[in-house]
């Protein structure tokens, strides 16, 4: 396999996951000019599709891993589920692992994120560890009823995650087989008025940048839409949530892209989750701010200077594809890019299946409903939805 070295001797970053964080990751890096190496389970996955230095591996394994980080500057991630032995023994090797295994842990782990986010002062939701339905039970009686049920690992794009409305619900959910090292926690339901992601990239010495404060949709769990900025929102609550989002960063010691999920109760931002990668909530910044949060990230993982992370253009709005009854997607690209040649199209290369994030497009300018009207569209027509 050749060496991922760029021109130079430039600095080889290897990203572990060949998801599609990675596959847009691969463009910034082909921009900087610096080598790039993929760890993937299958050679069919987004970026092992792309990437020219991919090497198959699993992210449980440690042969795998220090074999895949042999010859790179740096390792940083597309997901968070790569265990915590992995992780120590990557550091172990002398390699730099980016952000650290302490930081990764708080997006690995939500029982340990709400416990040190607590600590820190940051507003979150009331929550409670529970051992069984009685713990839910007495917990809603203090909180009320739905309860969010949640699994401390694993949880991704909505798996994980209950609302439970009563405790014939809570003793249907906690009878779902779980890993033994899996604990469960009990979370207030927040009457929200709107989900936002403030993103920050963070880089090893300390240098840090906020992008504008988005709104998103979620559909299912899934990220379904996102406006940026968040329309309405405030310059007193854009900089709280920004303040918040560094702080975070700096605290947990945090390196690379971090997204820090709100909700936002009309009186209050409360956090939700934590991502410590590339995020859906900043896809919009390929071409919506000045440097995107795939470029950034690698500038902060590499502890080069940050990029600029102001918007564009007044508004961005990002609509997610996601799966539906069409199997060949790129049959669509004819209409979809003839009705809207503005439009930005990102594919991803994965197989449909109904709800699968399949790629997204991207629309710039003044009225955000205009955006995700066009935005709508184009991503109905390429799942199948409309035909016109």
């Amino acid at each position: 396999m050749p060496a991922a070295t760029g021109v130079d001797g430039a600095p080889v970053v290897g990203m572990i996951g060949g998801g599609q964080l990675s596959r847009m990751t691969a463009a910034a890096a082909t921009a900087l000019g610096v080598g790039f190496r993929v760890l993937a389970a299958h050679p069919d996955e987004p970026a092992a599709q792309v990437v020219r230095d991919t090497r198959l591996g699993s992210h449980d394994s440690v042969a795998d891993v220090l074999a895949f980080a042999d010859g790179c500057d740096v390792v940083t991630f597309d997901h968070e589920h790569v265990p915590a032995p992995v992780l120590e023994a990557l550091e172990a090797s002398g390699v730099a692992v980016r952000p650290g295994p302490g930081a990764l842990f708080h997006a690995q782990d939500k029982l340990h994120m709400r416990r040190t986010l607590t600590d820190l002062g940051q507003p979150c939701p009331a929550w409670a560890l529970v051992d069984g339905p009685a713990d839910v039970v007495l917990f809603a009686a203090t909180h009320g009823w739905p309860v969010v049920l949640k699994v401390s690992r694993g949880g991704y794009d909505g798996r994980g995650v209950w609302v439970v409305r009563s405790p014939d619900d809570v003793h249907a959910v906690m009878a779902t087989e779980v890993p033994s090292a899996v604990e469960w926690l009990a979370e207030q339901h927040v009457p929200f008025i709107r989900e936002l992601s403030a993103q920050v990239a963070r880089s090893p010495h300390g240098q840090a940048v906020a992008y504008p404060v988005v709104q998103t949709t979620q559909v299912d769990g899934i990220c379904a839409e996102v406006i940026a900025p968040a329309p309405g929102l405030d310059a007193d609550r854009t900089v709280q949530a920004q303040r918040m989002a560094l702080q975070i960063a700096g605290d947990l010691g945090v390196v690379g892209m971090l997204a820090v999920e709100m909700f936002d109760t009309g009186s209050d931002l409360l956090v939700n989750e934590l991502a410590m990668r590339p995020h859906n909530s900043g896809h919009w910044t390929i071409e919506g701010a000045v440097t995107s949060q795939f470029e950034n990230h690698l500038r902060a993982v590499l502890d080069l200077p940050l990029g600029d992370p102001r918007a564009r253009a007044p508004y961005a709005v990002m609509v997610n594809v996601l799966g539906g009854d069409v199997g060949q997607l790129t049959g669509a690209y004819r209409h979809v890019l003839a009705r809207d040649p503005a439009l930005k199209v990102h594919l991803y290369g994965k197989q449909a299946r109904p709800g699968r994030k399949l790629g997204h497009v991207t629309a710039l300018g003044d009225d955000p409903a205009e955006l995700l009207a066009r935005g709508r569209h184009a991503a109905d027509y390429f799942a199948g939805r409309i035909d016109e």
